[in-house]
């Protein structure tokens, strides 16, 4: 088993997506099949958990901790399955064999992330004949304001345009790169509240890594045949910020943070002293804390993975945040 698929030995999000290096020519299909499929997803590949990892029954009464897994896990479901959607367009424009295989296996990937999350609202309780329009319901407004732009941004680009490298970088340094440290909070806070909810998050986390990872490389790779190409990607990085500026995600986040926050006070007796990152407990973190923490990380990824391809930080930075500076 390569190490950053073996369920035992992969890096958690953060370290993985900043010091490893993988490309499209090692995480080919054959590298899904043998190390995802029947690596890290052995006895996990229908739930996302293992059977032994049990859903906790508290979890399944209503209150404001089970409010806050049903509202994030059922955002986050739909942003996978939005995110299945778009990559399609991703294969079809693939420039070479090991670009198409491994944007097929990342739709894979978000189509399971999608599922997964969906049927873990239904172990929580969440009846299955009516889940998918439950869940329309709930995320309307998230849809509306934070996931459309986004579909309306990257398919400029990756459908309208056919720019394949531009597809690349507002996936995986504008989408992803914004969204995997929440990813990576979400595992860690409800890693000591329920074994099977962890999983779940554990192994979208593994996947997460080698999205970045190797979107990264294909950049890397294509700036250094094409170095003519860095003015446009730097033009579509600045978009990106710009996309992000405009969309207030904090809202969605920060309102099921504090339904976390009233549950966690509820069953404090189950966290005791666990740590969400060294030397802080959980219970001794706010909502904004938590937010706060999960921008840091994108700070750090980005400072990582945009050193790695060789391109300026800079290049993240927000007009709001220059004007700060």
């Amino acid at each position: 088993m390569a190490r950053e698929a073996d369920w035992d030995t992969a890096p958690g999000l953060l370290d993985g997506a900043k010091e490893l290096t993988l490309g499209p020519k090692e995480c080919n299909l054959a590298y899904w099949i043998t190390q995802v499929a029947q690596g890290t997803l052995r006895e996990r590949g229908v739930s996302g958990h293992h059977e032994n990892a049990a859903v906790p029954d508290f979890l399944r009464a209503p209150g404001p901790l089970r409010e806050a897994l049903v509202l994030e896990f059922g955002l986050r479901g739909l942003s996978e399955e939005v995110a299945t959607r778009i990559l399609a367009p991703y294969v079809a424009i693939a420039p070479g064999i090991e670009e198409l295989e491994f944007y097929a296996t990342q739709l894979i990937d978000e189509a399971r992330h999608a599922r997964v999350f969906r049927n873990h609202l239904v172990e929580l309780g969440m009846p299955e004949a009516t889940l998918l329009r439950d869940i329309q319901d709930m995320a309307a407004d998230y849809q509306r304001e934070v996931l459309q732009p986004v579909i309306d941004f990257t398919l400029d680009i990756v459908q309208t345009q056919r720019d394949f490298p531009g597809g690349v970088a507002v996936f995986a340094i504008v989408i992803e790169g914004v969204l995997a440290p929440a990813a990576e909070l979400s595992e860690r806070k409800w890693t000591p509240l329920s074994p099977a909810t962890g999983e779940i998050s554990r192994g979208t986390a593994i996947d997460e890594i080698r999205h970045l990872t190797v979107a990264s490389t294909i950049l890397r790779d294509h700036l250094r045949a094409h170095p003519e190409y860095r003015p446009r990607l730097m033009e579509i990085l600045a978009a990106g910020v710009r996309l992000w500026d405009e969309i207030d995600d904090r809202k969605f986040v920060i309102h099921r943070e504090e339904l976390f926050q009233q549950g966690m006070a509820e069953h404090a007796d189950k966290i005791g002293d666990y740590e969400i990152w060294p030397g802080t407990r959980l219970l001794d973190t706010t909502p904004e804390q938590r937010y706060d923490m999960a921008e840091r990380w994108t700070d750090e990824m980005a400072e990582s993975r945009m050193a790695y391809m060789g391109l300026p930080l800079e290049a993240l930075t927000s007009p709001a945040e220059k004007a700060r500076a």
